[in-house]
C-alpha cells in the first residue's frame, strides 16, 4: 500500500516538472511568434512602397487604351463635324442652285411679261392711231360740211330789219352781261370761296380756282376792249338760222355761228369740269361737282356774242358735269384731250346740244 502511494508520488512530481519546463519553452515560441508577427507589416510595406514590375506595366497599358480611346473619340468627333460640314455646304449648295433657278424662271416670266406689254403697248398705239385718223377724218367731214352750209347761206341773208333787231339784241346782252360781272366782284363772292378752300385745306382745288379766276380775268379783259364791234361785217347778223334746239321747255332757232358758241361751251365746261374732278380726287375730297366755283359761275369763255348767257351757262354746267365725272374717275368716257384744249366726243356733244336742222 506504501508503495503504491510512493509510486502515486514520484509520478505527480514527474508531471510537474514536465510541466514547469513546458512553460518556458512555450513563451519562447510566442516571443518568436510575436515578433515575427511585428517584423511581417515592415516588410508588407516594403512591398507595398515597391510595386512589382507586372501591375505598372498594367497601368501603363491602361493609360495607353485610354488615350487611344480619347484619340478614337476625337477622330469620331472631327468625322461627325466634318460630316455635318458637309452637308450644310450641300444644302447651300442645293439652296444657291434652287435660288438660281427662281432667278432663271422670273427672269423668263420677266421678259415674257415685257414682250407681252410690249405687244400690248403696240396694239394701243395702233388702235389710238386709228382713232386719231378717225377722229381727223370725222373733224374735217365736219369742216367741210360746215364750210359747204356757210356757201350754201351766203345767198340766204337775212331782212335788214331783222339785222338791226339781232344787233339791238347783242348791245343789250354785252351792256348786261358787264353789269353782272361788275355785280359779282362787288359781291366778293370769288374771294369768300378762296377762303373757304384754305379753311378746308384743299390745296389742289384752290389752286385750280386760282389759275380759272385768272383766265376768266384775261377773257374778260378782251371782251371789255372789243368797243367798237363791226356788226355790218359780222356775218352771224345776216344768218339765217339752220338749227332748232330745245331747252327748259322751250324751242329756239340758232344759226352756225352760235351753234358754234354752244358747243364751245359744252367743250370749255368739259375741259373745266375735268380739271375740278383731278382737284378733288388729289385732294381726297368727296364727289361734288355742283359745289365748284366755276360751275357756280358758268361764264368762262363766255362774251356776251351770238347767244343768251343762261343758253351758255346750260350748256357750260351740261359738258362741266361730265367733265367732273371723268376727271375725279380718271378715265375718257365723255370727251377726251387734244393737245391743251378739251373736247366732248362727238356723239355725246350731239346728244347735249340735241340741234335738229331746219334747212
Amino acid at each position: 500500500m506504501k508503495r503504491i502511494a510512493v509510486l502515486s508520488t514520484a509520478a505527480l512530481f514527474v508531471l510537474l516538472g514536465a510541466a514547469a519546463l513546458a512553460y518556458p519553452q512555450q513563451d519562447q515560441q510566442d516571443e518568436k511568434q510575436n515578433k515575427s508577427d511585428r517584423e511581417k507589416p515592415s516588410k508588407q510595406d516594403q512591398k507595398q512602397s515597391k510595386p512589382e514590375p507586372q501591375q505598372a506595366q498594367k497601368r501603363q497599358d491602361a493609360s495607353k487604351q485610354q488615350q487611344a480611346q480619347q484619340q478614337q473619340d476625337r477622330n469620331k468627333q472631327q468625322q461627325v463635324q466634318q460630316q455635318q460640314q458637309n452637308q450644310r455646304r450641300q444644302q447651300d449648295q442645293n439652296r444657291q442652285a434652287q435660288q438660281q433657278q427662281e432667278q432663271d424662271r422670273n427672269q423668263q416670266q420677266q421678259r415674257a411679261n415685257d414682250q407681252k406689254q410690249q405687244e400690248l403697248n403696240r396694239q394701243q398705239q395702233q388702235q389710238a392711231q386709228q382713232q386719231q385718223n378717225q377722229q381727223r377724218q370725222q373733224d374735217q367731214n365736219r369742216h367741210q360740211a360746215q364750210q359747204q352750209e356757210q356757201n350754201r347761206q351766203q345767198g340766204e341773208r337775212l331782212s335788214e330789219q331783222r339785222q338791226q333787231q339781232l344787233v339791238a339784241e347783242q348791245q343789250r346782252r354785252s351792256a348786261q352781261f358787264r353789269q353782272e360781272q361788275d355785280q359779282q366782284r362787288q359781291r366778293g363772292l370769288e374771294q369768300q370761296r378762296a377762303e373757304q378752300l384754305q379753311q378746308q385745306r384743299r390745296t389742289a382745288q384752290y389752286r385750280f380756282q386760282e389759275d380759272y379766276l385768272q383766265r376768266e380775268r384775261q377773257e374778260q379783259i378782251r371782251f371789255q376792249n372789243n368797243h367798237n364791234h363791226d356788226y355790218d361785217r359780222d356775218p352771224y347778223y345776216h344768218t339765217a338760222p339752220i338749227y332748232r334746239y330745245q331747252r327748259g321747255g322751250s324751242y329756239y332757232e340758232i344759226n352756225q355761228y352760235g351753234a358754234d358758241v354752244l358747243r364751245q361751251a359744252v367743250n370749255y365746261g368739259y375741259g373745266e369740269g375735268f380739271r375740278t374732278g383731278q382737284a378733288d380726287r388729289e385732294d381726297r375730297w368727296r364727289s361734288n361737282y355742283q359745289d365748284s366755283y366755276a360751275y357756280q359761275d358758268a361764264n368762262f369763255g363766255y362774251n356776251g356774242f351770238y347767244v343768251e348767257r343762261d343758253d351758255y351757262s346750260y350748256y357750260f354746267r351740261e359738258g362741266f358735269r361730265r367733265g367732273y365725272e371723268d376727271g375725279f374717275n380718271s378715265r375718257n368716257e365723255y370727251g377726251r384731250r387734244t393737245g391743251d384744249p378739251y373736247v366732248v366726243l362727238d356723239i355725246q356733244l350731239s346728244g347735249i346740244l340735241g340741234f335738229v336742222s331746219i334747212r
